[in-house]
């Protein structure tokens, strides 16, 4: 739910266009078995496909031209489209978190660990943490610096760990220093068994945050992967997403070598609303499994390479078979 003071017209057109970048490449294969059947329909209408066959060329033949361009087209995906689709990505999210917690909430992520800034009408809190569990609910060897509305830090406190509950931190072993002005902190330092302190913060604004891998470039994902597993978060999406952006061009080959195979035949042969209604289903049957098997990927039920690459090979074979079944030469 955002808030209704910041959803302007202007606001809400943008982040619509930051997020289209997204819905485009994941329904990039979609796309490329639209265009091979609408190719492959123009070819068999104009009746080229009935010459390049009466010239003695196969019709395996003159689907190197559309592979070729498939090929060149996933390069061109991967080091261009692939970083544009990271940026408006990361951007939508962050702008749309800073509506909905009215510029509250801030996570970041390195080598050293994880920082969080977590706000509200009093001040903000800015959270550091050497590590966390794999759920985004507990916290190891974890720093608190509690500022005021003023701006100004008043409090600091360590806790080996702190667990994220519904709407407070519970602190355990936990020191708490005032860092107020004219104050010795050291000497007025209090250890504590356990403490809490209050957020608005969710384990799932945890886990969302960190654990979309769209907004990582390709070129940054395998450094991203070290720095999650570093401060102790799951990096199997990651990994799938990683290995699911190098099969992609396999992937895209398979959906033009799907539309051909379905829309080869010429017009007069009848059962051309059949050929690309059955193109259709097949395309789609295919991306949802892919997108299946990368979740059971994720999910750890698949070993990585099994869930990622599996569907596409088993598209291009199935492709392959198709096209050499109804082809004659």
């Amino acid at each position: 739910r955002w808030h209704a003071d910041l959803t302007d017209f202007k606001t809400v057109f943008f982040l619509a266009v930051l997020n289209s970048t997204e819905v485009v490449y994941t329904i990039m294969p979609l796309i490329m078995i639209f265009a091979s059947i609408w190719l492959f329909l123009a070819l068999a209408r104009s009746s080229e496909l009935v010459v390049a066959r009466a010239s003695g060329r196969s019709g395996l033949t003159f689907l190197l031209g559309p592979i070729g361009v498939s090929v060149l087209l996933s390069g061109l995906i991967l080091m261009f489209l692939n970083p544009i689709v990271a940026y408006t990505t990361a951007r939508y999210l962050t702008l749309s978190q800073e509506i909905k917690n009215e510029g509250r909430s801030v996570f970041s992520i390195g080598t050293e660990g994880l920082w969080l800034r977590q706000g509200d009408t009093d001040g903000y809190t800015v959270v550091r943490a050497s590590g966390a569990n794999g759920a985004g609910s507990v916290f190891y060897d974890v720093t608190f610096y509690v500022y005021g509305s003023d701006g100004e830090i008043y409090k600091r406190l360590g806790a080996d760990v702190a667990r994220l509950g519904n709407g407070e931190w519970r602190l355990y072993t936990a020191k708490s220093w005032p860092l107020s002005k004219n104050q010795n902190s050291e000497e007025n330092a209090s250890v504590l068994a356990s403490t809490t302190l209050p957020t608005d913060m969710t384990q799932e604004q945890v886990r969302d945050r960190f654990e979309t891998p769209a907004t990582v470039p390709i070129w940054n994902l395998a450094s991203a992967i070290q720095k999650l597993k570093s401060a102790g978060f799951s990096a199997k999406r990651h990994e799938v997403w990683l290995q699911a952006e190098f099969a992609r061009p396999l992937f895209l080959i398979s959906m033009v070598l799907l539309g051909s195979a379905f829309c080869m035949r010429h017009v007069r042969f009848g059962g051309t609303g059949i050929a690309v209604l059955s193109a259709v289903i097949c395309g789609f049957g295919l991306f949802y499994i892919r997108n299946f098997a990368q979740v059971l990927g994720e999910s750890g039920q698949l070993p990585v390479l099994v869930a990622v690459w599996t569907p596409p090979f088993a598209s291009l074979l199935l492709s392959l078979s198709i096209i050499l079944h109804m082809e004659d030469g």
